[in-house]
């Protein structure tokens, strides 16, 4: 699990300025997508006023939890529209589910290429929806693998953003490693990584730096001395700086489209 029952998402940090702020709490709602294949699945949708920017969520290995949702209102209050989505429609339904959800049969059966085409559909969806010009992809653990993929799958998107992504091969049969996606990717990309996780060793993303730049894609990678895997939770209070710089480094590329801007 990436982040522990009960966990919710950090606050932006004070003084940093929203994209494009909104008047008011920001809200969030259900919405059952259609992904390529007719499968359906679940999303949650934050809107902001005016905004111009947009990001879909791809969550950890729980699929749709509260903290995602949660998330999205988050982004939508610093004025970018937000999608967060579920990965079990085909295998578990479009209902809400509770936290002790049995996640791990239903993540057995997903494919990377569907879930791909089901982060198409939330680009889609936002675009319908709302004007963002710039529709980024961000993820956590298994969903930071999924960002940093979209960026070799996804067309027409502005950048992609992974918290603590494993980008190397986990076995001989994973066909679905970053780092064997690089020599595909267009969109920029920022990494987010805990310097004390020890299921990401540094030579890990030294490998995929060294790639990023051979095939000339922006990118900026950032590791957090001695954080572990899921530092990105308000409960972590010790991790409180590398949470509040990763919300400017999100929202910094989010903004300008460059990977090391710090908002």
């Amino acid at each position: 699990m990436c982040f522990p029952p009960g966990a919710r998402p950090p606050e932006i940090p004070e003084g940093l300025r929203p994209i494009r702020p909104i008047s008011g709490g920001a809200g969030s709602e259900d919405a059952i997508l259609t992904s390529a294949d007719g499968a359906t699945f679940r999303a949650r949708v934050a809107t902001a006023a005016h905004a111009e920017h947009g990001v879909v969520i791809a969550p950890d290995v729980r699929g749709l939890h509260s903290f995602y949702e949660e998330l999205s209102e988050r982004f939508a209050s610093a004025g970018v529209h937000a999608i967060a989505i579920d990965y079990f429609g085909r295998t578990a339904g479009t209902d809400r589910r509770p936290d002790d959800f049995a996640f791990r049969e239903h993540v057995a059966q997903t494919k990377p290429e569907q879930i791909q085409a089901d982060i198409g559909a939330a680009v889609a969806e936002l675009r319908r929806r709302t004007r963002a010009h710039r529709i980024y992809v961000l993820g956590f653990c298994m969903g930071g693998r999924v960002a940093f993929n979209a960026s070799a799958d996804q067309q027409g998107i502005a950048g992609v953003i992974g918290f603590y992504g494993v980008t190397r091969r986990r076995d001989a049969n994973d066909a679905s490693a970053p780092i064997d996606k690089v020599v595909r990717m267009h969109a920029p990309v920022l990494g987010l990584f805990g310097g004390g996780d020890q299921a990401i060793p540094p030579e890990d993303n030294s490998a995929f730096d060294k790639a990023l730049a051979h095939r000339r894609i922006p990118h900026e990678l950032v590791t957090y001395p001695n954080a572990p895997h899921s530092f990105f939770d308000r409960s972590f209070a010790e991790w409180n700086d590398a949470c509040d710089d990763s919300w400017r480094r999100v929202l910094g590329f989010i903004s300008t489209g460059e990977p090391g801007a710090v908002g």
